[in-house]
């Protein structure tokens, strides 16, 4: 175990995905390139969005895309990430901005035909997604910060419907979790009547799947810091980007 990820558990926090990463340094671990295609695999949409704010077609934005996380994984970027990169969000969005200088003067084609992707990246789920963020006016930096959110209680939500349809509870979920989306949401009377259920009992259940809701957010953003101490700084600036 890393150094790093030893002085987390003795701290009595778990090593983190972005921690496992950064602790690796010169040397390329099974176990932190995991963590890091991990990572890249919940966030690459942030970078997609970022991609094409900034003027490349969709086509050219799958091939930035691709070759960045191919350079990022296979180039062990990371070990040039200096002692104070605590937080994954803002090394990507530095390291994609250098690499797309660096790529300003290459030919496309040079990337087209390079190495098989890493990442198998949705391309026509992205384009799709895209669509409805070409009518506004944010800037590459804004519309990655707000997406980079948004894939974060997307995770969270994944991961909360996953457990329940481990425990059996699949169908409870579905017809609850809109209580987990803003202020619109289903008179608990509704939803008595369709699961059987009191309106007390409802309500307490809406209590518990709301708590476990943040304590799965905490996890799913403790993953993107090395340090535990940031995970409710960096929840705070989640906030702040999803109020704008």
């Amino acid at each position: 175990m890393s150094a790093l990820a030893s002085e987390s558990c003795r701290s009595g926090f778990p090593p983190t995905h972005w921690s496992v990463v950064l602790a690796a340094g010169e040397s390329a671990s099974p176990e932190s390139q995991d963590a890091l295609e991990k990572l890249c695999r919940t966030y690459w949409y942030p970078v997609y969005a970022f991609v094409r704010r900034s003027g490349r077609g969709p086509a050219e934005a799958q091939d930035l895309t691709q070759g960045f996380f191919g350079h990022l994984i296979r180039k062990r970027v990371v070990k040039k990430a200096k002692a104070e990169a605590g937080r994954f969000r803002s090394f990507l969005l530095g390291t994609l901005k250098n690499y797309l200088l660096q790529q300003a003067e290459r030919d496309s084609a040079l990337r087209r035909g390079g190495k098989e992707p890493l990442l198998s990246l949705d391309a026509d789920g992205a384009e799709q997604r895209f669509a409805a963020d070409m009518a506004t006016t944010e800037t590459p930096e804004t519309l990655f910060e707000r997406k980079w959110a948004l894939a974060v209680l997307g995770e969270t939500m994944k991961e909360l419907e996953r457990e329940h349809r481990q425990d059996g509870k699949g169908a409870l979920f579905e017809v609850l979790y809109p209580c987990l989306e803003g202020e619109d949401r289903p008179p608990y009377a509704d939803l008595a009547g369709r699961l059987e259920m009191t309106e007390g009992a409802i309500r307490v259940t809406v209590f518990r799947l709301r708590q476990r809701y943040r304590q799965l957010l905490r996890a799913v953003v403790a993953q993107t810091v090395a340090d535990p101490l940031d995970v409710d700084e960096e929840l705070r600036h989640l906030m702040r980007v999803l109020e704008r």
